[in-house]
C-alpha cells in the first residue's frame, strides 16, 4: 500500500518515513478527536458507560494503529520483503491481534460489568458481586488462551495435535494445579453458600478477626482491626470454623460490667444505668437494654448491662460511651463504685 508516493518519490526509506510521519499525524488527530469531541459528547450522555469505554480502549486502540502504521511503512522497503517478509507480517498481525483481542476484552468486560451490577442491586445483594469477581478470572484466563491458540494458528502451528497434546499432559498438570484447583472451587462454594460475604465482620477460629474485602479466584482478603491485611487460601478458609458477626443481622450485643458498694439500692442502680444507656448513640431498643444482678462478689455488687448497637462497627464506640456515661451516673447519684482493698495487720512483739 504506497498511496501513489511511488510515482513522486523514488526512494523507499524517504517513502516509507512520511508514511510514518503521516501515520504520527493520524494518531495525533485521533488523540485530539477522542479528547476534544468524543469525551464532551460521551460526558452528556445519562451513562457513564461510554465515558469508561473511551478511558479503557484509547490508548490500546492508539496502539493499534501505530502498528498498522509500521506495517504500511515498512512495506515499502524491499530489503523486508522476500525471506523476512512473512516473519515480519506474522509478528504485526500477531500483535494486531493481541492488541485487538484485549479492546474487544475491555469492551466486553466493562459491559458485562455493569449488567453484572444491575443484577446485584435487583437481588439486593452482593452474592452477584462476590461471584463476579470469580467468573471474570477465570474469563479472563480463558480469553488469554483464546488469543494464545489464535496467534499460533497465524505461525502454522497446527491447534489439533497441540490440544491433544495438552489433553495428555492435562493428568500430571491438573495433579500439579490441584491445590489451585481446590481454592477455585472452594471459593465458588463460599459464595454461593452465603454464609460470608464482602463486608462481613468474622472470627476465624479466634485467630483472624477483621473484615473481608474479596472473595477471590484463589484466596480471600480480610482486613483486621490493626489494619493488617491476611490472605486466607479458599480451601482453608472453606475448612474453617468461621464467626460471621453480621449475619444474620447486623446488629451486636453488648455487654458492660460494672459493680457498686454493699448497701446500694440495686432498683435504683437499675433505673439509673437503663436511663443513660437509652441515650447511648447507636443503641438499638429492639430489644430493649437490661441491666442484671450477676453476683455478691466479696467487696462488691456486680452488675452487667446488656444492650444492642445497629451495627458491630459502632460496638467499642457504645462500650466507651457506655463506660463514661455509667460511671458519671454512679458519682453523680453518689453511688459508691469499690475497688480491692488489703488490710495489713502489723502485730508488735
Amino acid at each position: 500500500m504506497t498511496f501513489g508516493l511511488e510515482n513522486y518519490i523514488q526512494n523507499e526509506y524517504i517513502r516509507a518515513i512520511i508514511l510514518l510521519v503521516g501515520i504520527f499525524v493520524v494518531l495525533k488527530l485521533f488523540v485530539f478527536i477522542i479528547e476534544k469531541i468524543v469525551i464532551k459528547f460521551t460526558k452528556k450522555t445519562q451513562t457513564d458507560l461510554d465515558d469508561k469505554i473511551i478511558e479503557k480502549t484509547s490508548s490500546p486502540i492508539s496502539l493499534l494503529i501505530l502498528i498498522i502504521g509500521i506495517r504500511i511503512a515498512v512495506e515499502e522497503i524491499t530489503a523486508v520483503q522476500g525471506n523476512f517478509e512473512k516473519i515480519f507480517n506474522n509478528i504485526i498481525y500477531s500483535l494486531i491481534i493481541i492488541v485487538g483481542g484485549f479492546i474487544i476484552y475491555r469492551v466486553v468486560d466493562l459491559v458485562v460489568a455493569r449488567a453484572w451490577k444491575r443484577v446485584a442491586i435487583k437481588t439486593k445483594s452482593n452474592i452477584d458481586e462476590n461471584l463476579y469477581s470469580i467468573v471474570h478470572g477465570l474469563l479472563n484466563f480463558l480469553w488469554i488462551i483464546f488469543v494464545f491458540l489464535y496467534v499460533l494458528t497465524l505461525w502454522g502451528i497446527q491447534v489439533g495435535p497441540f490440544l491433544a497434546g495438552l489433553g495428555i499432559a492435562g493428568i500430571a498438570v491438573a495433579l500439579a494445579l490441584q491445590p489451585i484447583l481446590s481454592n477455585i472451587f472452594s471459593g465458588i462454594s463460599i459464595v454461593l453458600d452465603k454464609t460470608i460475604r464482602a463486608g462481613d465482620l468474622v472470627y476465624i477460629e479466634d485467630k483472624v478477626k477483621g473484615k473481608i474485602l474479596e472473595i477471590g479466584l484463589r484466596s480471600t482478603k480480610i482486613m483486621t482491626f490493626d489494619n493488617e491485611l491476611i490472605i486466607i487460601p479458599n480451601s482453608k478458609l472453606s475448612d474453617s470454623i468461621i464467626q460471621n458477626v453480621t449475619l444474620p443481622e447486623p446488629k451486636s450485643r453488648v455487654i458492660v460490667p460494672f459493680s457498686v458498694a454493699y448497701g446500694t439500692d440495686i432498683e435504683k442502680v437499675r433505673k439509673i444505668v437503663l436511663s443513660e444507656i437509652s441515650k447511648i448513640k447507636h443503641v438499638s431498643h429492639d430489644p430493649s437494654p437490661i441491666v442484671r444482678f450477676v453476683e455478691m462478689a466479696n467487696s462488691s455488687l456486680n452488675f452487667k448491662a446488656y444492650f444492642h448497637v445497629d451495627s458491630f462497627d459502632n460496638r467499642f464506640e457504645a462500650i466507651d460511651e457506655a463506660n463514661t456515661r455509667i460511671y458519671n451516673a454512679l458519682n453523680k447519684n453518689k453511688i459508691k463504685i469499690p475497688f480491692p482493698t488489703m488490710d495489713i495487720n502489723l502485730k508488735k512483739n
